[in-house]
């Protein structure tokens, strides 16, 4: 399956939520969108970059942009997350990892000579009609989430 272009719609998805019940992309239509996907809650690359959207997050709403983050991990994980960090967006369970494939971001990934799938962290700002404006794929935490508002500011 090929990897969603930039200029391109994003085809819509229904994940369940942190929140509660389930969250669909097109709940969001008219509205910019950042989706975050990370690999795994608290650890310690996700927790860093979960909290930059956190302290981020009074801005993003100022643009009327919504912030999702999308991981494998069950509710009762995320819920766990959330708490402990007291993340103020939704966090959505992909754990049969479907949407991380639309997305092109479930990567064979090697750690200490072992070889397993998982999420390859990765970022996706998608416009007010639907259609990815950018994304960036192999993200390096630090400094992220600027670049991340600097691109929702234009």
């Amino acid at each position: 399956m090929s990897e969603i272009e930039v200029g391109q719609v994003v085809p819509d998805f229904t994940l369940p939520a942190s929140s509660g019940g389930e969250v669909s992309l097109h709940d969001f239509k008219g509205q910019k969108v950042v989706i975050y996907f990370y690999p795994k809650d608290n650890t310690p690359g996700c927790t860093t970059e979960s909290c930059d959207f956190r302290d981020a997050h009074p801005d993003f709403e100022q643009l009327q942009t919504v912030v999702l983050g999308i991981s494998p991990d069950s509710l009762k994980s995320h819920d766990k997350f959330i708490a402990k960090h007291s993340l103020p967006f939704t966090l959505l369970a992909d754990e049969d990892h479907t949407v991380s494939e639309q997305f092109g971001v479930w990567k064979l990934k090697k750690m200490y000579g072992r070889e397993f799938m998982g999420i390859e962290r990765s970022t996706f700002l998608i416009d007010e009609e639907g259609k990815l404006a950018q994304a960036w794929r192999k993200v390096k935490v630090k400094g992220h989430v600027d670049e991340v508002l600097a691109a929702v500011k234009g």
